[in-house]
Formats: structure tokens, C-alpha cells, sequence
């Protein structure tokens, strides 16, 4: 939840390089949400960060080009 947090406040940041920096963040966090969904059999969990970790890269890609 810490690294969710962070990357959120990363994210809401002016500075493009904080901003980055957060969209990964957000992927890192994902990875972490979708390890310990695995260990608890939280499926529907999985798939949400599935579905987040693909609109953090759309992010993370749109941030490179503005």
C-alpha cells in the first residue's frame, strides 16, 4: 500500500520526471498487489491490476510524449 501511496503522490506532481517516476511506481505496486493476490487466491483483485497495470503504462507512455 506505501509504494500506492507514494505513486499516487508522485503522479499529481507538476515535474514530469516525478511523474514517471510515479507511473512506475504504480507498475511496481501492481506486481506487489498481484504477488500477494496470487498467495491469497484473490482473483478478482488480479485481474484489477491487471486491468490498472496497462492504463499505468498507457500513462507512463503519454507522460514520455508531452
Amino acid at each position: 500500500m506505501v509504494v500506492t501511496l507514494l505513486a499516487a503522490w508522485a503522479v499529481a506532481s507538476q515535474d514530469r520526471r516525478r511523474r514517471k517516476v510515479g507511473f512506475w511506481l504504480f507498475i511496481a505496486s501492481n506486481i506487489l498487489w498481484v504477488v500477494w493476490g496470487v498467495n491469497e487466491g484473490a482473483w478478482a483483485l488480479i485481474l484489477l491490476q491487471v486491468g490498472l497495470f496497462i492504463l499505468n503504462l498507457r500513462g507512463a507512455r503519454k507522460n514520455e510524449t508531452s
